[in-house]
């Protein structure tokens, strides 16, 4: 666990007719701010997202994935914390370094991000947006997951939630092989920022597109999760809660499984029910 994952507060903590002040633990929030700088070029401002700090530099690589900036390692030289300008910016800015001939997307540095599910364009819109960015083809039969691996899996997920654990204030992203072997665990106050941090961690390895991987969510599944999904290569996409209509319409775009209200063994299947056996 991150030491600035979390913070701490005095509270007044109220138990029926008895009050008491006590020590309480929370989620940490803080800004980041994501440059990018290309070969003998400027450094640019790209991103700031409020996030949980730790992992950081996995969250600016994932971010850069997901919203087809980026499509391969070769085309990042390094990934670095910047020096600190302000004490303000201490901790909280991260330098993205384009290789020599990188095919990066640029126009994407315009702050052109969906940043609201209220953005004001239509489903039909924001799917081709999608298609535009050109993500990878999505396995159409693979992988297949065990009926009850994948009802396994929410339990799985909760035990590895370090930082849930003392302050209840997080979101989680995990990233399970089809028999239920976790590869990776992010935590952020954004299941968006959870996901780009999984997805920026296996980025960095160089082990994208996740084309046999299965992405597990706590809470909702917004349209954004799935388009970082679809943009990592991901087939199978399940989420404790609900999904939204137009998560559900983009699963069903790029031949993506999606799962909802996943808790033990009930859950829903709104696209892709033949990779679950």
């Amino acid at each position: 666990m991150n030491p600035g994952s979390t913070a701490r507060a005095t509270v007044r903590r109220v138990r029926g007719a008895t009050a008491e002040d006590a020590d309480d633990v929370l989620a940490a929030e803080e800004p980041l701010e994501m440059r990018i700088v290309e070969p003998g070029g400027p450094e640019r401002s790209l991103a700031v997202t409020m996030r949980t700090p730790g992992h950081d530099l996995e969250l600016t690589a994932g971010f850069l994935v997901t919203e087809g900036i980026l499509a391969a390692r070769r085309d990042l030289e390094r990934i670095e914390a910047a020096k600190p300008r302000t004490a303000e910016e201490e901790g909280n800015v991260v330098r993205a370094i384009l290789s020599d001939g990188a095919e990066a997307d640029l126009t994407r540095t315009q702050r052109s991000f969906y940043t609201t599910s209220s953005c004001g364009v239509c489903g039909k819109t924001s799917l081709n947006a999608i298609w535009n960015r050109a993500p990878p083809p999505i396995p159409p039969n693979a992988p297949r997951v065990n009926s009850g691996i994948l009802a396994g899996l929410p339990d799985a997920l909760r035990r590895e939630q370090a930082v849930f654990e003392r302050t209840g204030g997080l979101h989680a992203c995990a990233l399970f092989r089809a028999d239920g072997t976790l590869v990776t665990l992010r935590e952020d106050v954004g299941r968006h920022n959870a996901v780009d941090k999984v997805v920026g961690e296996r980025f960095l390895t160089g082990a994208l597109p996740l084309g046999d991987g299965l992405l597990l969510v706590s809470g909702r599944a917004s349209f954004e999760i799935v388009q970082k999904a679809v943009m990592a290569g991901v087939p199978f996409v399940a989420a404790v809660g609900a999904p939204s209509s137009l998560a559900v319409d983009a699963a069903k775009e790029f031949g993506m499984t999606l799962v909802g209200f996943l808790r033990g063994d009930s859950y829903n299947v709104y696209a892709g029910e033949q990779r679950i056996v």
